[in-house]
């Protein structure tokens, strides 16, 4: 699975830190949870230094958000794409999200398959490039904390009881976390409907 291939990239990188942050952060462009799982699985192993995966996961991270909104601010300079979106919306939504940028980046960086749309519009619209940087490594900092942390303590439990098979529990564990979202996310539709 995935997990285990992030896990050959590092395990490739050797002792070589440098490589193993490029690994890491190669990964986290991939799949965040299945780079963040991995990185701390090599640390429970003993084959990575928590501070460099930590430190390499924030950076592929974010800059992973930062090229998304990049992407959508690109996109708003096409003009037939700039036409979807009449300019008088442009400066609602832009205004609608200027004084809730914190909470739309930290609620959307919790909510899987939010972040595409939620950072793309940000960045189409042109909301302030350093109000959704700072946003995005403040949200960043949380979940992928807690993330590692809960990777860390599952990493363990796993080594310690299925051995050979804890990247197959590994998998398992970012498979839950992807379905965990969808269902959230569909509930929360639901709801408002």
């Amino acid at each position: 699975m995935l997990a285990s291939s992030i896990s050959s990239l590092l395990a490739l990188a050797g002792h070589s830190a440098l490589f193993q942050a490029v690994a890491i952060i190669i990964g986290t462009f991939i799949l965040e949870d299945a780079a963040t799982v991995a990185a701390a699985m090599q640390v429970e192993s003993g084959g990575l230094s928590p501070w460099l995966a930590l430190v390499s996961l924030y950076a592929g991270i974010v800059l992973g958000d930062l090229g998304l909104y990049g992407l959508g601010r690109l996109s708003a300079r096409i003009p037939w794409v700039g036409r979807q979106l009449p300019p008088h919306r442009q400066e609602v939504i832009r205004s609608w999200i200027s004084g809730r940028i914190f909470k739309v980046v930290l609620v959307s960086r919790f909510l899987p398959g939010m972040r595409l749309p939620t950072y793309t519009t940000c960045g189409f619209v042109g909301a302030d490039l350093r109000q959704f940087t700072l946003a995005a490594v403040a949200a960043t900092a949380c979940w992928t904390s807690l993330l590692f942390a809960t990777s860390l303590r599952l990493g363990h439990f796993l080594m310690d009881h299925l051995g050979a098979w804890r990247w197959a529990g590994a998998a398992g564990f970012v498979v839950f976390i992807i379905v965990a979202g969808r269902v959230a996310v569909a509930g929360l539709q639901g709801a408002r409907r």
